[in-house]
C-alpha cells in the first residue's frame, strides 16, 4: 500500500510507505547504544551512522509491510537486506556488557577493527563459509536449587544473531498474537501481569490452569521447528545460519557435546525461535481450536514458555487440562506433572462451606510473583501480587553473599554497588501491593551490610548503634512502587502517532 505526498520543492510525487503498526522502533526494546545518555530519541554523532540506521529501519518497515500484506507468504529472498549497514546496526544493538563466549572475545576488542570484522562477518555469511563456533557451557542456579544450563555465543555471533533476528522479528511481529508478551518490542513482564490482573478481575474469580512445560529450551525439537520456519522463511542464506546455530556444540569444562535438540539459553536468537515454536504448538491451537469449542470464556497469558489459562468454567478448565499434554507431545515436549495444574481461583467466600483445610489453595505463582485474593482498601475483593518467597529469599541469599565477598571493599563503593542492587529489585518487584515485600527485602540488605561489616575484623566493630549512624550518611534507597497502577490511571493517555 502506498500514499503519495506532494513534493514543497520541485512539485513532484514522492511516495512513502504506510508505517506496519506492530513493528517496535529500533530503539525500543533493544539495548542502549553504547555511550548514550537513555531515552529513545536519536543521539546526535557521526551523521553516516544515523543514515545507515535509517536505511536499515527502511528496509525493517519493508519486510514487515510485505510479511503483514501476505500473511501466508513464505519469504524466499531475504539475505539480500543484510549488508554491512545493516550488521553495523545489529552491533549497536548488541549488548557490549555480556559474558563472553568461547574464544573470550569481548565487545571493545571487536570495535577495535570494527569495519574489518563486520566485512569478514558479512562476506562469510553470504558465501556460506560461516561457522558457528560452539558456545561456552555456564550454569546459573534456579529458585528450586538446581541449575539452569546456558549456552554464551561468542561476540561475533550475538552481532549475526541480532541481524537474523531482527529480519524475522520484522516478519513474525505481523503473526504473533497478542497472548504473547515475551521477548517482543514494546512488551515486557509487566504487560503480561496487567493483562493477569485485568483478566482475572473483569470475570470475578476463574479457574486458572498453571503450566510448566519441563526443560523446554533443552528439548525443543529441531525437525519441527524447521517445519514452522519453512512456512514464512525459506532464505536460504538466513536458514543455513539457523541450523549451524542448533547444531553448534557446548563446550564446558573442556569436553564439547553437541545437541540433537533444543536451543541453549542465552543466545541472542533464541527466545525468538522459542516464540516461534510456541506461536505454532500453543497461540494459535488455542485461539483457533480450542476457544470456539468452550462453554465460557477464556484467556491465555504467556511470557516466552511461562504461561497460565485462565478459565470461567470448570468444565472447560478441565477439559483443556486433560488435552494439553497430549496437545504438547505431539511437538516433542512435555509438561511438569508436579508443577502444572489447575487451581480455583476465586474470593474466599465464592468456594462453598467446606472447612479451611478441604479447599483446594487459591494462589499461583506466575514471573516471580504469587498471585492471590484480599480486601482492598475500598473493603472489596481484589487481585493481589506479591514476591514469590523462593524468589525473595534467592534475592536476600544472593545479597548476604555479596555483602560477605566484598565487605573489605571501602565503604563508598559498597553503598553504590548496594544502591544499584535495591534499585534493580524494585525495578521489577515494586508494583502495586508488593511493598512488604520491598520492605522486607530492604530489611534483608541492612541485616546483611551490618553483618559483615561488624566481621571486617575481630574486633567487632560495627555493632547496631555505629551502623544507624553509618546508614544516616550512607542511606540505601526506601521501597518504591514503581509501577503503579494508580500512577497510570492518573496520568494522561500518549498522543497517537502512525509509528508504532
Amino acid at each position: 500500500m502506498k500514499e503519495t505526498k506532494q513534493s514543497e520543492k520541485d512539485g513532484r510525487k514522492s511516495e512513502r510507505s504506510i508505517v506496519p503498526m506492530k513493528l517496535g522502533h529500533p530503539s525500543r526494546g533493544t539495548q542502549r547504544r553504547e555511550g548514550s545518555a537513555g531515552g529513545s530519541d536519536p543521539q546526535v554523532g557521526d551523521v553516516s551512522e544515523q543514515l545507515g540506521s535509517v536505511r536499515t529501519y527502511t528496509k525493517l518497515l519493508r519486510i514487515a509491510e510485505l510479511a503483514r500484506l501476505g500473511r501466508k507468504t513464505a519469504f524466499t529472498s531475504l539475505a539480500h537486506h543484510m549488508d554491512i549497514a545493516f550488521l553495523r546496526e545489529a552491533f549497536a544493538r548488541t549488548r557490549k556488557d555480556g559474558a563472553t563466549g568461547v574464544d573470550g572475545q569481548t565487545a571493545q576488542e571487536y570495535m577495535q577493527e570494527l569495519e574489518d570484522n563486520l566485512r569478514s562477518l558479512h562476506e562469510r555469511f553470504k558465501s556460506g563459509g560461516y561457522r558457528a563456533p560452539p558456545v561456552r557451557g555456564a550454569e546459573i542456579p534456579k529458585g528450586n536449587g538446581k541449575m539452569r544450563p546456558l549456552g554464551i555465543p561468542t561476540f561475533e555471533d550475538k552481532v549475526l544473531q541480532r541481524a537474523v533476528a531482527m529480519v524475522l522479528e520484522s516478519i513474525y511481529e505481523q503473526d504473533f498474537l497478542p497472548s504473547s508478551h515475551g521477548f517482543r518490542p514494546g512488551r515486557s513482564a509487566h504487560g503480561a501481569l496487567d493483562e493477569l490482573w485485568r483478566s482475572a478481575m473483569d470475570m470475578g474469580g476463574c479457574w486458572v490452569l498453571e503450566v510448566d512445560i519441563q526443560s523446554f529450551f533443552d528439548t525443543l525439537d529441531h525437525g519441527v521447528l524447521r517445519a514452522f520456519l519453512d512456512r514464512r522463511v525459506r532464505d536460504g542464506v538466513i536458514r543455513r545460519a539457523i541450523d549451524k546455530w542448533l547444531k553448534a556444540g557446548v563446550l564446558k569444562d573442556g569436553c564439547l557435546r553437541h545437541r540433537t535438540e533444543g536451543t541453549p539459553q542465552g543466545g541472542v536468537i533464541s527466545p525468538l525461535l522459542a516464540n516461534i515454536y510456541l506461536h505454532e504448538v500453543l497461540d494459535v491451537w488455542f485461539e483457533q481450536d480450542v476457544k470456539p469449542r468452550l462453554h465460557g470464556q477464556a484467556r491465555l497469558i504467556r511470557y516466552a514458555d511461562d504461561f497460565v489459562i485462565l478459565f470461567t468454567s470448570a468444565v472447560d478448565a478441565r477439559r483443556v487440562f486433560d488435552v494439553l499434554p497430549r496437545r504438547f507431545g505431539k511437538f516433542g515436549l512435555a509438561l511438569h506433572p508436579e508443577k502444572t495444574r489447575l487451581v480455583e481461583f476465586r474470593p474466599p467466600g465464592d468456594q462453598g462451606a467446606a472447612p479451611a483445610r478441604q479447599r483446594a489453595p487459591r494462589t499461583f505463582d506466575l514471573l516471580g510473583f504469587t498471585h492471590f485474593w484480599a480486601r482492598a482498601r475500598s473493603g472489596r475483593w481484589a487481585v493481589q501480587r506479591q514476591t514469590m518467597r523462593k524468589r525473595l529469599t534467592r534475592a536476600a541469599r544472593a545479597i548476604r553473599e555479596w555483602c560477605r565477598d566484598h565487605r573489605h571493599e571501602p565503604l563508598p563503593e559498597q553503598h553504590r554497588a548496594l544502591c544499584a542492587k535495591v534499585r534493580g529489585h524494585a525495578q521489577y518487584y515494586g508494583i502495586t501491593g508488593n511493598y512488604r515485600a520491598l520492605a522486607a527485602f530492604g530489611r534483608c540488605v541492612e541485616r546483611a551490610w551490618q553483618r559483615w561489616l561488624n566481621r571486617r575484623d575481630n574486633a567487632r566493630t560495627m555493632p547496631w548503634s555505629r551502623f544507624r549512624k553509618l546508614l544516616a550518611r550512607y542511606s540505601l534507597p526506601r521501597p518504591r512502587v514503581v509501577h503503579s497502577k494508580l500512577r497510570q490511571r492518573s496520568e494522561p493517555d500518549p498522543p497517537t502517532s502512525r509509528m508504532r
